[in-house]
């Protein structure tokens, strides 16, 4: 297991939005402008990390990822949230808006 995700998401103090993606997912491909804009707006309040599925199995194991793409946001290490499939990023906003302003 990815002993340093783990670490990183129990330690963090803000959210943290893992993308569990893939290299051949077009729908995950399509998220990344997505994400990359949502880690801009919430620099300071969350982070935004991308989680490899193909390269990191047993951490797609362990949250129970069955499909592709998987946003889990973590605080404080404990999932408080997922959704699944492509999404526009007002739609992401109004997901997490509870938990990221």
């Amino acid at each position: 297991m990815n002993s340093k995700f783990l670490d990183y998401i129990a330690t963090q103090d803000k959210p943290v939005l893992a993308d569990f993606w893939a290299e051949w997912c077009g729908p995950c491909r399509m998220m990344h402008p997505v994400l990359e804009e949502l880690a801009k707006e919430w620099k300071g309040k969350a982070s935004v990390v991308k989680v490899n599925s193909d390269e990191q199995p047993e951490l797609a194991q362990r949250f129970e990822i069955h499909s592709l793409p998987t946003l889990v946001l973590f605080l404080g290490g404990k999932e408080v949230h997922r959704v699944s499939g492509a999404r526009p990023a007002s739609a992401l906003k109004a997901e997490f808006a509870g938990w990221i302003g």
